[in-house]
């Protein structure tokens, strides 16, 4: 067994946080894995200790001091409140890379895909999750979906070298790129660029519905998948549950200096503390800890101890059927009958062998390219004349400075002008795309909206639009 002694960060969490995570150390105190903890408060009682982040400035000291960090599940506020402690420390400490193993443990765990062994590999900073939102208008919000070159690369080329490092033959990459073509296009071009570096390695594309729903329907045919944020977030929930259950799916969550290790689950505040919860998730991501910090055979020896406790039938009440589990029991029961085995291998589940450590990408070098700007799209809160955008568009045509022409106009992506439809509905946003000469500077479009604004048109923002590279870098309206 590893002798050499290290220091983590542990925050209890919330809800039944603290008996998962009170039973996950039992395990490794259990398994000799020689660990120092320093514990950190985060969660629920911090925001309601007025730290709208949901972590004291303290505890970011200790947390950015240790190489991991074990967080129990955390109740996140929904549709309103503080925002996700989950993204904002992922975002914060740079932990590029979500990391979350799918395997089917059949016939010990009901599952209809017993062959079923993938990985999906999700961005963890970008995409929608940056929580970039406004509401503009009476009718309308919108949230920004940011997705970068670098961070495209670093997870990607990360996908690759997982799949080298693990003996992985398929990388699969899931995009939207047929309607997001800029933003997931990117994601899919960066795709085909790193695939060429690993020849030996298998790859493909799939759009994000259908590959969602082959993942569903034969999870089998897939290996490594790699995908943007809120695909990942999905797609990793969907291949859990298949496999068995989403109590049982552990998350790595990679960076550079620190990375955070968690159940994928939640804080199920419904069933806390009852004793009843499945400690398997957080123990899952104990063992990926683990294997980063060096610690191999001790993880060796707590997966299997593990996946022998499956196999004697006994079982936590979420994964327990009659006529497959012998023995329903609680979280400290489970614990105990996986202590109880820890040195022992499951004779029918092929025993675990981790082979690779700490796997880490550095970032890409920034890069550069020549941009233009060519125009503008305005965006208007509007709602006089019965809405009508053939009214709009000759009164923005009149208020114009004579050198920008009104190329079209656009109500939620759609074009109504010129020669829209009437069938088309029509809220008060209304997206006003103007263009001028080549040489278009800031000025000119200072102009622009001092003119607008004098007409009485309220702007509620605009976006440059560009050509970077020689390239247009921006999408045309649907139906332009």
């Amino acid at each position: 067994m590893t002798t050499s002694r290290d220091v983590i960060t542990v925050a209890h969490g919330d809800g039944i946080g603290p008996e998962v995570m009170e039973a996950t150390l039992r395990v490794l105190e259990a398994a000799r894995a020689n660990l120092e903890y320093e514990v950190v408060e985060v969660g629920e009682k911090v925001f309601e200790q007025g730290h709208s982040s949901g972590i004291a400035p303290e505890s970011w000291d200790i947390i950015r001091r240790n190489p991991v960090f074990l967080k129990a599940p955390i109740t996140t506020p929904q549709g309103g409140g503080f925002k996700s402690l989950n993204v904002t420390i992922r975002k914060s400490l740079n932990l590029y890379a979500n990391v979350r193993p799918s395997k089917s443990y059949a016939p010990y765990v009901a599952s209809e895909h017993p062959g079923m062994n993938l990985v999906i590999i999700r961005e963890n900073e970008e995409d929608l999750y940056a929580g970039i939102e406004h509401q503009q208008t009476s009718e309308v919000t919108q949230v920004l979906k940011l997705v970068t070159r670098p961070g495209s690369e670093r997870i990607i080329r990360y996908a690759f070298e997982y799949a080298e490092a693990y003996g992985r033959r398929k990388v699969t990459c899931m995009s939207k790129d047929n309607i997001m073509k800029i933003t997931d296009g990117l994601f899919h071009r960066v795709f085909d660029e790193v695939a060429a570096e690993y020849p030996d390695i298998q790859s493909d594309h799939q759009i994000i519905d259908i590959g969602a729903a082959r993942l569903a329907a034969q999870p089998e045919a897939l290996d490594v998948v790699v995908t943007l944020n809120l695909y990942g977030d999905i797609l990793s929930d969907i291949a859990s549950q298949i496999a068995g259950s989403v109590g049982l799916a552990g998350s790595a969550n990679i960076g550079e200096t620190v990375s955070m290790f968690e159940a994928v689950h939640g804080s199920a505040p419904d069933i806390a503390g009852r004793g009843v919860a499945n400690p398997s998730g957080l123990l899952w991501a104990a063992t990926q800890m683990l294997v980063h910090i060096g610690k191999g055979d001790v993880a060796e020896s707590i997966k299997n101890a593990w996946l022998a406790t499956l196999e004697s039938g006994i079982h936590t009440g979420d994964i327990y059927r009659e006529g497959l589990s012998e023995k329903r029991v609680g979280t400290a029961g489970f614990v105990d009958a996986v202590i109880d085995r820890l040195g022992e291998k499951p004779q029918h589940l092929r025993p675990v062998h981790y082979r690779a450590g700490n796997l880490s990408v550095p970032a890409p070098k920034p890069s550069r390219q020549e941009k233009q700007l060519v125009g503008v799209d305005v965006f208007l809160d509007w709602t006089e004349d019965g809405r009508d955008p053939d009214s709009l568009g000759q009164g923005l045509e009149q208020a114009a400075p004579d050198d920008w022409s009104l190329k079209m106009i656009t109500n939620r992506g759609v074009k109504v002008y010129p020669d829209g439809i009437p069938e088309t509905y029509r809220t008060d946003h209304w997206r006003c795309r103007f263009t001028t000469g080549d040489d278009v500077r800031f000025t000119d479009v200072l102009r622009l909206l001092g003119q607008l604004n004098e007409s009485g048109y309220e702007v509620i923002k605009t976006e440059h639009l560009y050509t970077i590279g020689g390239q247009a870098a921006y999408s045309l309206g649907q139906g332009e």
